[in-house]
């Protein structure tokens, strides 16, 4: 194990998307995490089946039943010596177990108790069910995203609730709290929120917005699609291609390039009148020769130029190759660790291990007893897959 959390040691209580998420990016910077599954975990399949593969990968998994007295009490053993706590489930539910901040922090003052829910502990929808497209709806994000104002909001898929607002902020937050208990003994309960994270991520536009500079007319703005040379184009291959030229030395390369720099409709870069027919000569334009033609005109120059790759051309692109970007676990291509580090990098990713995989050593690492372990399995209160 290696990466700048080395030493750190985090229970996941399992669960679905930007908790798992959250503790990936924590266990890929080093942390040892272990992950507590639902001692029938093994025997169940998941809906999103390989998405959450992935998202479980580097960490250990640790079948309990968490509806046994002695099941609670060896999560509660596992916290007593653990920096953090991961857990992703409605308001309410882990107190019921037994295992909520109340008793966490009973065991160990130093734990920090990290909480993954969409819209929040309190408030009016504390309660109330929801999913990414919701949380990002209720920020301001979603309006904000989408081809025009007479068109439907464009869904960013879930990396803007989820992932971006969720996953991140709570690794983040459980970094922070880790660190501030170093110095002050105390743990405490980091409150992350997808809308909270998503509002967040959404400061900029805020500030735009306030200043005038950002309308809430979506499509019509410099970032959201709106600006002709901040914006996707067809090829003649029906693919497509990203041009971001908002400077005015990279709009001047972007015109040089594309041999337009003469065309008068190109004179006023922020002549918002002249944008629909800017549109229109630069949609001609990049219709007239295929996406590889347009790349080994433009890639690397100060034109600000893009590819747009898929899913399967991503891995495959030679800066992303060079730098590693992604990696092949156990036949899976995949993200690798990210950011990096000059002293403690990261270690490659290990392959997600299966529910109940790792009982018998996790526990034994964490420091119960082989005795105890022995009891715990016969009494069914854990399980250890073959």
């Amino acid at each position: 194990m290696s990466g700048p959390l080395t030493g750190v040691r985090i229970v996941e209580l399992a669960g679905l998307g930007p908790a798992p998420f959250a503790a990936m990016l924590l266990a890929d910077l080093g942390a040892d995490v272990v992950r507590i599954d639902r001692i029938d975990a093994a025997e169940r399949r998941s809906p999103a089946g390989l998405e959450l593969t992935v998202l479980n990968r580097g960490r250990r998994s640790v079948a309990v039943d968490l509806k046994h007295a002695d099941g609670v009490e060896t999560v509660l053993y596992l916290v007593e010596r653990a920096d953090a706590l991961i857990e992703g489930f409605r308001p309410g539910v882990v107190e019921r177990l037994g295992l909520g901040p109340a008793q966490a922090l009973a065991r160990n003052p130093r734990i920090v108790f990290g909480r993954m829910t969409g819209w929040g502990q309190d408030g009016p929808l504390a309660a109330a069910v929801g999913h990414d497209i919701n949380y990002v709806a209720l920020s301001g994000a979603l309006a904000a995203i989408g081809p025009g104002p007479d068109g439907a909001p464009v869904i960013p898929l879930n990396l803007v609730g989820d992932f971006g607002g969720g996953s991140l902020y709570l690794a983040l937050g459980i970094v922070s709290a880790i660190l501030e208990a170093r110095t002050s003994g105390r743990g405490q309960v980091v409150d992350a929120t997808m809308v909270d994270g998503a509002a967040s991520l959404m400061t900029a536009f805020f500030g735009m917005h306030a200043a005038g500079a950002h309308s809430t007319s979506r499509g019509s703005n410099v970032l959201d699609g709106g600006a002709p040379f901040y914006a996707v184009y067809r090829t003649s291959d029906n693919r497509w291609v990203a041009v971001g030229a908002l400077e005015p030395p990279f709009y001047a390369a972007l015109l040089r390039l594309l041999n337009l720099t003469g065309d008068p409709v190109f004179a006023d870069q922020h002549d918002r009148e002249a944008w629909p027919e800017m549109r229109t000569v630069l949609a001609r334009t990049f219709a007239g020769r295929t996406r590889q033609e347009w790349c080994t005109r433009l890639e690397g120059t100060d034109a600000c130029f893009a590819p747009v790759l898929d899913l399967d051309e991503a891995p495959h692109h030679p800066h992303n190759r060079a730098r590693g970007v992604f990696v092949d676990v156990d036949g899976t291509m995949q993200p690798g660790p990210a950011p990096r580090f000059s002293r403690t990098s990261c270690a490659p990713p290990t392959a997600a291990r299966g529910p109940a995989a790792d009982t018998v050593a996790a526990l034994r690492d964490w420091g119960i007893g082989e005795e105890r372990v022995a009891h715990l399995l016969a009494d069914g209160v854990v399980r250890q897959t073959a």
